[in-house]
């Protein structure tokens, strides 16, 4: 996965699902493909095949769990993931939290199956805590941000300090109220390696406009 990443997480809004899904996506594969900027976009599991049939850039999964095929109803193997396509996984997010003993154990699993791994994080505390679980990075959201106004960038800078320097400069992206390229100008200078965004790009009535606006202070 190519640095600095911008990762849109589309979560179930009715404006990211469905046949909406679809062509969302494809918006964020046409800024991609212009800009040559690494965007990779996280779709509900209902929209995943259809979705990585219509694009090139990376997609993932909002969430997997630590089993194999079987008997195995309602769960995400990441083995099945992997053979439709999807590139990684989120895991922990703050609407679908798991224990450390399943995290620990999906992480694995995940790896195992040759998925791209980023770990959400209430915390820089907590994301330290996950480092040692191996997985590739971790997103740090206050979850008192999320889906607001105002940004980790400007409201909390110094969570962004704190996880750089608790997790390690090559391992962290930022998110919560994320919303303009001025957010993420401020978490690439505090040291992060990208941005973990959802409503800032979802419900935007310029999707595209949203996505330039984000992406291109990743160029230097």
């Amino acid at each position: 996965m190519n640095l600095p990443l911008l990762l849109v997480n589309f979560k179930a809004y009715e404006k990211s699902t469905g046949f909406n899904a679809v062509a969302l996506a494809k918006i964020h594969d046409e800024v991609a493909s212009e800009t040559g900027l690494s965007i990779a976009i996280a779709v509900s599991a209902v929209d995943i095949k259809d979705v990585v049939a219509a694009v090139k850039i990376p997609v993932f999964a909002q969430h997997c769990d630590p089993v194999d095929f079987g008997a195995r109803t309602g769960f995400l193997p990441p083995k099945l993931l992997k053979s439709l396509g999807v590139s990684g996984t989120l895991l922990n997010h703050s609407e679908h939290q798991i224990s450390d003993e399943v995290l620990q154990k999906s992480i694995e699993a995940a790896k195992a199956a040759g998925l791209f791994v980023i770990v959400c994080a209430n915390t820089p505390e907590k994301g330290a805590d996950v480092v040692k679980f191996g997985p590739d990075l971790i997103a740090v959201e206050p979850p008192e941000l999320i889906g607001g106004d105002i940004s980790v960038a400007k409201a909390k800078p110094d969570i962004i300090v704190k996880s750089v320097e608790l997790i390690g400069r090559d391992k962290v992206l930022v998110g919560a109220g994320v919303k303009n390229g001025e957010d993420t100008k401020i978490a690439l200078e505090l040291g992060a390696q990208g941005i973990l965004v959802a409503s800032g790009v979802t419900n935007s009535l310029d999707p595209k406009k949203a996505i330039l606006d984000l992406v291109l202070p990743f160029k230097k």
